[in-house]
């Protein structure tokens, strides 16, 4: 019942974000634009910017939630995030050396998704490949930290050394925005239910892994591979989102958490939980974003921090609150 409530918020909140706007729509100017029967100049509104730009928000929400949700329940640990793995500040640091120097180097073949996309790879395998060298989550998660520190400084020095212009657009998507969303990057958003199937298939695991690694081997779980599976399949789906969009902040920390607290920890409920509400709260915070202050636009990352922010303190409270009940 829950996932139909879901489900039928997240199309209300689809036709919602193609209703409003600048030119905010009338429902029977959004029937007419549904029927084909509108204007040349309200169908170009809501068919080729305020459609793709919904669909990328939804696709993109559940692959970072769904994402955080796997990440949570590998380490085993309600405060880890996407960006554990390194591949938010991997595709930061990418990013923004494609502002500032890509345009006369190799890089530049590339683009901006594909720096963004191919850095937050890179981070990504640097961290695993240390993490199983060292032999263990908590070496992993060290690697993490390590290379997000890394990667940060780079994009720091890199904004130091960028011109006004440079400056900004590094600062711009390092706050994530759905501003250039466009058909094309849908189609290459679409890969992203794709990988939360694949993350799905996992879940069995994940929830065997959960009561430890010799009570995961007993049942013929193997820790390490799901380790390499998950990684690189959340790595993937954050890594698409990342460079189409942006920075998207405690998406992947605060969403899998509501969907624990409203229904349930088996992984089987999570991870599709944790997409669909994802979807569902990008799609809104880039909804307020850009009709809010109209005709200025908010980056979307500063209203997800802005929400994640004090639910992640929140958090660090109850987990504090828990440990000293035991």
């Amino acid at each position: 019942m829950k996932f139909i409530l879901l489900t039928a918020a997240l199309f209300l909140a689809i036709a919602a974000s193609l209703s409003v706007g600048g030119v905010s729509l009338s429902l029977s100017e959004f029937q007419q634009v549904i029927m084909a029967k509108a204007d040349a100049r309200l169908s170009t509104i809501v068919l080729e910017i305020r459609l793709p730009r919904s669909l990328l928000a939804v696709l993109v929400g559940a692959g970072v939630s769904a994402a955080g949700a796997a990440i949570q329940g590998l380490f085993r640990n309600p405060l880890a995030d996407p960006a554990l793995i390194g591949v938010s500040a991997g595709a930061a640091l990418f990013a923004a050396l494609f502002i500032v120097i890509g345009g006369s180097q190799g890089i530049a073949v590339l683009g901006m998704t594909g720096s963004a996309f191919l850095g937050g790879l890179i981070a990504t395998w640097v961290v695993l490949l240390v993490g199983q060298r060292g032999g263990g989550l908590s070496t992993m998660l060290l690697a993490g930290i390590a290379i997000n520190a890394i990667a940060l400084s780079g994009v720091g020095l890199l904004s130091y050394l960028s011109s006004d212009l440079q400056l900004r657009s590094i600062s711009v998507w390092a706050l994530g925005s759905l501003n250039g969303a466009n058909w094309m990057a849908v189609a290459t958003a679409l890969a992203i239910p794709i990988l939360i199937g694949l993350l799905y298939l996992e879940s069995r695991s994940l929830n065997v892994v959960t009561l430890g690694d010799e009570e995961a081997a007993h049942l013929g779980v193997s820790h390490e591979k799901l380790r390499v599976r998950i990684i690189l399949l959340s790595a993937l789906a954050v890594g698409i989102g990342v460079a189409l969009t942006g920075v998207i902040a405690f998406l992947g920390l605060v969403v899998p958490h509501l969907i624990r607290m409203t229904l349930g920890s088996n992984h089987k409920i999570v991870l599709p939980g944790s997409a669909l509400l994802g979807g569902l709260l990008l799609l809104v915070a880039d909804t307020l974003a850009r009709t809010v202050f109209a005709p200025a636009e908010l980056p979307v990352g500063i209203l997800t921090a802005f929400v994640g922010g004090p639910f992640f303190v929140f958090l660090i409270l109850r987990e504090q609150k828990g440990r000293l009940a035991l």
